[in-house]
């Protein structure tokens, strides 16, 4: 298990940042008349306390309402409104601060805090505003690296996996045993069924073709991922017949939806392989398509019992998993549950 550091990365910056800006004051006074040793450490630990006190308040109030989360334009302009807020607040707390101080530690000091406000305040709340730009850019800079840094990292491994699953889907349509058995389906029907046979070649083509030349897009409509089931499932019935049969229950409205590619044929090939083509008797599939509370909800449910100790999860469910929680940003879901005789595969995936 790694051990976090003692203190993070944020409290040293802050600690070395305004201890830093301190000194160089104390610097300052050094040079001047009346320099006192007793002031220069109350005005150096002060000055700390409350700058760190200050920005720490913002730190909390910008991760409370995610501004880090932001596009740059839209943070720019609510820092814009920050800034002179928190030079506010600077002024405030340090001309309370100088005032107490020589009020404290300074004989005979008789100015009102008013006369001590108007001849100061100015240039205070200049110095503040300038501290406080500072403060804020390079925290929110910090933080805007740190998330580009991150999301360039998430997109190289969603591209990743898209290119895998585009060479996985690639892989299993030029699988010797199904190339074999859908050129044997075609052979067959060349001389009974011309116009089946030519149908056939007609759909391993398509989905050939959607394997090598399907383009980088990640994401196509529901309706673009229905046609590839219905040209995967047609084939598939040349080759077992009435063993397969088939129900689809779609939400019309949702055909434009957006939905990973190749994620319900994923589901569609997995019941085939495990839900149909064992039993002698073949079975049925149902593929549905639906919404519920913002998410979209795809099913695909066969024939079978669901072994735990022997899962029928296999590499191209593990990958669809993979990109699922890369591209939803783990809002996205894939389960297998068994339900009576049947195992269903259910997609649930935010509405976009």
């Amino acid at each position: 298990m790694e051990n976090k550091p003692f203190i993070s990365h944020y409290w040293k910056c802050q600690l070395i940042g305004w201890t830093s800006a301190s000194l160089y004051w104390t610097v300052q006074g050094y040079t001047g008349s009346g320099f006192r040793w007793d002031l220069a450490w109350v005005h150096l630990l002060s000055d700390v306390l409350m700058y760190i006190a200050i920005t720490h308040l913002y730190r909390n109030f910008a991760l409370k309402n995610r501004w880090q989360q932001l596009p740059l334009d839209h943070l720019l302009w609510r820092m814009l409104l920050a800034i002179p807020v928190m030079g506010v607040f600077y002024t405030v707390v340090t001309l309370v601060k100088l005032y107490l101080i020589r009020g404290l530690f300074l004989q005979n000091y008789q100015q009102r805090f008013g006369d001590f406000f108007e001849l100061n305040g100015l240039g205070i709340f200049i110095g503040g505003i300038r501290l406080m730009a500072i403060w804020l850019l390079a925290y929110h800079l910090y933080h805007y690296a740190k998330r580009e840094i991150r999301l360039s990292g998430e997109n190289a491994r969603l591209e990743l996996g898209f290119k895998q699953a585009q060479l996985d889907n690639l892989s299993a349509q030029l699988n010797p045993h199904f190339l074999f058995n859908s050129l044997n389906t075609i052979k067959s029907l060349i001389y009974t069924n011309p116009d089946a046979a030519g149908r056939g070649i007609d759909l391993l083509s398509e989905l050939l073709r959607s394997g090598l030349y399907s383009g980088p897009s990640m994401l196509i409509s529901l309706e673009q991922e229905m046609e590839l089931v219905r040209d995967y499932l047609e084939l598939e019935q040349l080759r077992i017949q009435k063993r397969l049969t088939y129900d689809l229950n779609i939400d019309k409205s949702l055909l434009s939806q957006m939905v990973l590619r190749l994620s319900m044929q994923a589901l569609v090939e997995n019941a085939v392989k495990h839900g149909i083509a064992p039993r002698k008797e073949g079975g049925n599939i149902d593929i549905s398509a639906s919404k519920k509370e913002g998410y979209l909800h795809l099913n695909v449910t066969n024939p079978g019992i669901l072994e735990y100790n022997n899962s029928h999860e296999g590499i191209g469910l593990f990958n669809l998993r993979e990109r699922l929680e890369m591209t939803y940003q783990g809002l996205a879901s894939l389960n297998l549950v068994q339900q009576g005789k049947k195992v269903c595969a259910q997609i649930k995936i935010p509405l976009l």
